[in-house]
Protein backbone atom coordinates (compact mmCIF):
# COMPACT_ATOMS: atom_id res chain seq x y z
CA UNK A 1 0.00 0.00 0.00
CA UNK A 2 0.84 3.62 -0.65
CA UNK A 3 -0.29 7.23 -0.01
CA UNK A 4 -1.01 8.68 -2.96
CA UNK A 5 -1.56 12.51 -2.96
CA UNK A 6 -2.50 14.69 -5.73
CA UNK A 7 -4.34 17.82 -6.68
CA UNK A 8 -7.72 16.73 -8.08
CA UNK A 9 -9.87 19.21 -9.67
CA UNK A 10 -8.58 22.15 -7.72
CA UNK A 11 -8.59 20.29 -4.44
CA UNK A 12 -6.10 18.22 -2.34
CA UNK A 13 -6.56 14.45 -1.79
CA UNK A 14 -4.75 11.54 -0.52
CA UNK A 15 -5.47 7.73 -0.13
CA UNK A 16 -3.63 4.87 0.69
CA UNK A 17 -3.92 2.35 -2.47
CA UNK A 18 -2.55 -0.79 -3.61
CA UNK A 19 1.35 -0.02 -5.48
CA UNK A 20 -0.87 -1.06 -8.47
CA UNK A 21 -3.84 1.18 -8.57
CA UNK A 22 -4.36 2.60 -11.94
CA UNK A 23 -5.93 6.29 -11.61
CA UNK A 24 -8.70 5.85 -13.49
CA UNK A 25 -9.71 3.70 -10.18
CA UNK A 26 -8.14 5.80 -8.19
CA UNK A 27 -10.25 8.41 -9.64
CA UNK A 28 -13.63 6.68 -9.18
CA UNK A 29 -13.12 3.92 -6.32
CA UNK A 30 -11.06 6.67 -3.92
CA UNK A 31 -12.55 9.84 -5.02
CA UNK A 32 -16.01 8.86 -6.09
CA UNK A 33 -16.15 10.78 -9.36
CA UNK A 34 -17.63 8.68 -11.73
CA UNK A 35 -17.39 10.79 -15.01
CA UNK A 36 -13.69 9.32 -15.93
CA UNK A 37 -14.97 6.09 -17.67
CA UNK A 38 -12.85 2.95 -18.52
CA UNK A 39 -14.04 1.09 -21.59
CA UNK A 40 -11.02 -0.99 -22.79
CA UNK A 41 -8.08 -1.36 -19.96
CA UNK A 42 -6.11 -1.48 -22.84
CA UNK A 43 -5.56 2.22 -23.68
CA UNK A 44 -7.52 2.11 -26.93
CA UNK A 45 -10.60 4.13 -26.61
CA UNK A 46 -9.93 7.26 -25.08
CA UNK A 47 -13.03 7.04 -22.62
CA UNK A 48 -10.73 7.47 -19.19
CA UNK A 49 -9.38 10.27 -20.39
CA UNK A 50 -7.89 12.94 -17.93
CA UNK A 51 -5.80 16.14 -17.76
CA UNK A 52 -2.10 15.53 -15.49
CA UNK A 53 -0.85 19.16 -15.43
CA UNK A 54 -2.77 20.00 -18.27
CA UNK A 55 -2.19 17.28 -20.43
CA UNK A 56 -4.35 14.55 -21.72
CA UNK A 57 -3.53 11.18 -20.67
CA UNK A 58 -5.06 7.70 -20.48
CA UNK A 59 -5.83 7.52 -17.04
CA UNK A 60 -6.97 3.47 -17.64
CA UNK A 61 -3.14 2.85 -18.26
CA UNK A 62 -1.44 5.52 -15.75
CA UNK A 63 -0.82 4.22 -12.03
CA UNK A 64 -1.99 6.74 -9.62
CA UNK A 65 1.39 6.58 -8.40
CA UNK A 66 2.20 8.82 -11.25
CA UNK A 67 0.07 11.63 -10.58
CA UNK A 68 1.79 11.83 -6.91
CA UNK A 69 2.19 15.58 -6.47
CA UNK A 70 0.43 16.52 -9.82
CA UNK A 71 -2.41 18.33 -10.60
CA UNK A 72 -5.23 15.92 -11.92
CA UNK A 73 -8.25 17.62 -13.60
CA UNK A 74 -11.30 15.25 -14.48
CA UNK A 75 -14.55 15.94 -16.26
CA UNK A 76 -16.00 17.04 -12.85
CA UNK A 77 -13.72 19.53 -12.46
CA UNK A 78 -13.65 21.23 -16.30
CA UNK A 79 -16.55 23.59 -15.24
CA UNK A 80 -17.65 25.52 -12.75
CA UNK A 81 -20.80 25.15 -10.27
CA UNK A 82 -22.82 27.93 -12.53
CA UNK A 83 -21.23 27.55 -16.36
CA UNK A 84 -20.14 24.60 -18.42
CA UNK A 85 -16.89 24.55 -20.39
CA UNK A 86 -17.24 26.24 -23.92
CA UNK A 87 -16.27 22.15 -24.87
CA UNK A 88 -19.01 20.74 -22.85
CA UNK A 89 -21.47 23.72 -24.39
CA UNK A 90 -20.57 22.73 -28.03
CA UNK A 91 -21.34 18.90 -26.96
CA UNK A 92 -24.19 19.64 -26.14
CA UNK A 93 -25.26 22.89 -28.78
CA UNK A 94 -23.76 20.56 -31.83
CA UNK A 95 -25.54 17.49 -30.63
CA UNK A 96 -22.29 15.62 -30.51
CA UNK A 97 -23.34 12.65 -28.00
CA UNK A 98 -25.80 10.07 -28.02
CA UNK A 99 -25.14 7.31 -25.50
CA UNK A 100 -22.83 9.32 -23.82
CA UNK A 101 -19.77 6.77 -22.75
CA UNK A 102 -17.55 8.19 -24.86
CA UNK A 103 -18.12 11.89 -24.12
CA UNK A 104 -15.79 12.30 -20.77
CA UNK A 105 -12.89 11.45 -22.71
CA UNK A 106 -13.71 13.36 -25.76
CA UNK A 107 -14.28 16.56 -23.94
CA UNK A 108 -11.13 16.45 -21.90
CA UNK A 109 -9.07 15.11 -25.45
CA UNK A 110 -10.47 18.04 -27.14
CA UNK A 111 -10.02 20.74 -24.91
CA UNK A 112 -6.00 19.68 -24.57
CA UNK A 113 -6.07 19.56 -28.88
CA UNK A 114 -7.54 23.67 -28.51
CA UNK A 115 -5.54 25.04 -25.70
CA UNK A 116 -2.11 23.10 -27.36
CA UNK A 117 -2.65 23.73 -31.03
CA UNK A 118 -0.93 26.99 -32.52
CA UNK A 119 -3.10 27.18 -35.41
CA UNK A 120 -7.39 27.30 -35.75
CA UNK A 121 -8.82 23.69 -36.11
CA UNK A 122 -10.17 22.58 -39.18
CA UNK A 123 -12.66 19.19 -39.47
CA UNK A 124 -9.77 17.13 -41.03
CA UNK A 125 -6.90 18.23 -38.28
CA UNK A 126 -9.79 17.39 -35.71
CA UNK A 127 -10.36 14.22 -36.88
CA UNK A 128 -6.74 13.09 -37.35
CA UNK A 129 -5.47 14.28 -33.90
CA UNK A 130 -9.22 12.69 -32.11
CA UNK A 131 -8.15 9.40 -33.65
CA UNK A 132 -7.42 7.97 -30.34
CA UNK A 133 -10.78 8.45 -29.24
CA UNK A 134 -13.66 6.19 -29.70
CA UNK A 135 -17.67 6.59 -30.37
CA UNK A 136 -19.71 3.74 -31.43
CA UNK A 137 -22.82 5.88 -31.63
CA UNK A 138 -22.34 9.34 -33.64
CA UNK A 139 -20.03 8.47 -36.23
CA UNK A 140 -18.23 11.86 -35.30
CA UNK A 141 -19.53 14.09 -37.38
CA UNK A 142 -21.44 16.12 -34.69
CA UNK A 143 -18.46 15.57 -32.36
CA UNK A 144 -15.99 17.04 -35.28
CA UNK A 145 -18.18 20.46 -35.35
CA UNK A 146 -18.88 21.13 -32.14
CA UNK A 147 -14.89 20.98 -31.56
CA UNK A 148 -14.15 23.22 -34.13
CA UNK A 149 -16.92 25.43 -32.56
CA UNK A 150 -15.62 25.19 -29.18
CA UNK A 151 -12.04 25.92 -30.77
CA UNK A 152 -13.64 29.44 -32.65
CA UNK A 153 -15.35 30.85 -29.14
CA UNK A 154 -12.00 29.47 -27.19
CA UNK A 155 -10.15 31.86 -29.21
CA UNK A 156 -11.99 34.50 -29.34
CA UNK A 157 -12.58 34.75 -25.85
CA UNK A 158 -8.81 35.03 -25.48
CA UNK A 159 -8.71 37.65 -28.17
CA UNK A 160 -11.01 39.61 -26.19
CA UNK A 161 -8.81 39.47 -22.69
CA UNK A 162 -6.03 40.48 -24.90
Amino acid sequence: MTVVSMTMNGKLVSHDVPDNTLLAYFIREAEGLTGTHVGCDTSQCGCCIVHIDGHSVKSCTTLAVQAEGRSVTTIEGLSDSENLHPVQKAFMEHHALQCGFCTPGMIMSAVDLIEHHPQPLTPALVRAEMEGNLCRCTGYHNIVKAIVAASEEMRAETSKQI
